[in-house]
C-alpha cells in the first residue's frame, strides 16, 4: 500500500535487522539502525543495539523521550540515580534530559535492547563531555 503525503509517496518497510549493517560504538557495543529518515521516516527514530559483555553504553540523555524493550539477556538500567535490574521483555520510559544508560550483568554474552526516540531528530548528550550529536550521525561512522 502507498500512503501520499506532501512529501510524496510513502511505502511501508519491512527490516530484517539480520540483514542490515550494524555501527560498531566501541567496548564490544554494536547498532543496526531501524527506522530512519531513509526509511521514511519523520517522526520516530528506531533500532537495535547489542552491548557486549561485561560492557556498557556510556552515560548520556537525548533531547526528547525514549523507550527501551530489553530483547534478550539481563543487565542494568541506571536511569537518574535509580539502578533497575533488567531482563528479556522488560520496558523502560525515559523522559528527555534524563541522564541514563544500560550495562551488560553478564561476563558471556550479549544485552540486546530495541529503542525508539520520539523524534526523528534526537540528539545525544554525552555527560562526561557535554558533547552533542544527533543519534542518526552515529549511524553514518564505522558499519559492518
Amino acid at each position: 500500500m502507498t500512503v501520499t503525503s506532501e512529501k510524496g509517496a510513502l511505502q511501508a518497510a519491512i527490516l530484517r535487522p539480520d540483514e542490515l549493517p550494524s555501527v560498531d560504538r566501541g567496548g564490544g557495543n554494536r547498532t543496526i539502525p531501524l527506522v530512519t529518515r531513509a526509511t521514511g521516516s519523520d517522526q520516530m527514530l528506531t533500532g537495535m543495539t547489542m552491548i557486549g559483555p561485561g560492557s556498557a553504553i556510556p552515560w548520556h540523555f537525548h533531547n526528547c523521550e525514549e523507550t527501551v524493550l530489553v530483547l534478550e539477556g539481563e543487565g542494568f538500567a541506571e536511569i537518574g540515580e535509580d539502578v533497575h535490574p533488567v531482563r528479556a521483555r522488560d520496558v523502560s520510559w525515559i523522559p528527555r534530559n534524563m541522564p541514563h544508560r544500560f550495562r551488560n550483568a553478564a561476563k558471556d554474552k550479549p544485552l540486546k535492547i530495541f529503542w525508539v526516540y520520539a523524534s526523528v531528530d534526537a540528539t545525544r548528550t554525552m555527560v562526561e563531555t557535554s558533547e552533542t550529536h544527533p543519534v542518526s550521525a552515529e549511524h553514518a561512522r564505522k558499519s559492518t
